[in-house]
C-alpha cells in the first residue's frame, strides 16, 4: 500500500504541500481551494479559466452595446447622439480657459481672404449662448421632437445629411445676409431646415400642415424682434435649404433613384461651400 502523503494525485498541482480531492472540471487536475475558481458545473483551475477567457467572444464597452441594441429596437440613435454632442460641448463651453466657445462660433469671415477656418460653417450647429441656458435647452428640445419624426421616417444616414446640410445653409446664410463681422452660434439654423424639410415631406405625402405653418411663422417673427439678438438670417438659410433636402428626399425616394439622391445631397453641399466664399472671390460685395 502506498502512503498517501506521497500520492501527487492527491494534492494540488500548484501547491504540492496542500492536499485536496477536488478536481478541475476541465483538465482533471488536483486543485487546492485558493486555485479554484467557481464554473457552472464544479469549479476549474487557474491555467484552464486563462484559456477560457482567451477563447471568450471580445465584448464591446457598454455604451456601444447599448447604443447598437437602442439602434436595433429603432430608436432615433443619431438624434440622441447630436443632442448627447451638443450638450457635452455646452458643458464644456462652461469650462474657464478653454476657450471652446472661441474654436467653434461662426463669423463670415471664418471663410475669407483674412482667414481660412472653414469647419466653422458647421460647427458653430454645436455651440450656444453660456449667457443663456434656455437657448440650448429650446434647441435641443425642438430637436428631440422633429429628430424623432424624421430620422424615423428618412433613416440614420439620410437625417444626419439633412441637419449638417441644413446646418451649413444657415451659416450660408449668415454670409450673405449679415454684417462680415457678425458672430453667430446656435443649432437654430440646422432645427429650422429639419421644420422645412417636414413642412415639404408632410404636403408633399398629403399631411396635415396647418400647425407647423403657425409654429415656424411664430419663429421667424421672434428672429425680427429688436434687441433679442437672435440670427435670423442663420433661421432663412436653414429653413430654405432645410426644404430644398426634404424636396430631393421626396422625389427621390425610390430605390432605383437612391445614386440620383446622393449625387443631388453633393452637388448641393458643394454649391452651399462656394456660397460660403463669399469674402474670398467676392470681396468688393462686402
Amino acid at each position: 500500500m502506498s502512503d498517501a502523503a506521497g500520492d501527487r494525485n492527491g494534492f494540488c498541482y500548484r501547491h504540492p504541500d496542500r492536499q485536496s480531492f477536488v478536481l478541475c472540471q476541465r483538465c482533471g487536475r488536483t486543485i487546492c481551494g485558493e486555485c479554484q475558481t467557481p464554473a457552472p458545473v464544479g469549479v476549474i483551475c487557474p491555467e484552464c479559466m486563462k484559456e477560457q477567457r482567451a477563447q471568450a467572444p471580445k465584448t464591446k464597452p457598454a455604451v456601444l452595446t447599448r447604443m447598437r441594441s437602442a439602434s436595433g429596437r429603432g430608436a432615433p440613435v443619431v438624434t440622441y447622439s447630436l443632442i448627447g454632442v451638443t450638450v457635452a460641448v455646452f458643458l464644456l463651453q462652461l469650462v474657464p480657459g478653454l476657450g471652446v466657445t472661441n474654436w467653434l462660433y461662426f463669423t463670415p469671415l471664418a471663410v475669407s481672404d483674412i482667414h481660412l477656418e472653414p469647419w466653422r460653417l458647421i460647427t458653430t450647429v454645436f455651440v450656444h449662448s453660456t449667457a443663456l441656458i434656455f437657448h440650448v435647452l429650446l434647441n435641443m428640445y425642438t430637436l428631440w421632437i422633429f429628430g424623432q419624426l424624421l430620422e424615423g421616417l428618412l433613416g440614420r444616414w439620410r437625417f444626419l445629411a439633412l441637419y449638417l446640410i441644413a446646418g451649413l445653409g444657415g451659416s450660408v446664410g449668415v454670409v450673405w445676409l449679415s454684417d462680415p463681422n457678425t458672430s453667430v452660434v446656435g443649432a437654430s439654423g440646422a432645427i429650422f431646415g429639419l421644420m422645412g424639410a417636414f413642412l415639404v415631406i408632410q404636403r408633399r405625402l398629403g399631411g396635415q400642415t396647418t400647425q407647423l405653418f403657425v409654429l415656424l411663422a411664430i419663429n421667424l417673427v421672434i428672429g425680427f424682434v429688436p434687441g433679442w439678438n437672435i440670427a435670423w438670417q442663420a433661421h432663412l438659410g436653414g429653413l430654405a435649404v432645410g426644404a430644398l433636402v426634404g424636396w430631393i428626399f421626396v422625389e427621390t425616394r425610390k430605390r432605383d433613384q437612391r445614386g440620383l439622391q446622393i449625387g443631388l445631397l453633393v452637388g448641393l453641399t458643394a454649391l452651399l461651400l462656394v456660397a460660403s466664399l463669399r469674402y474670398v472671390y467676392f470681396p468688393l460685395l462686402g
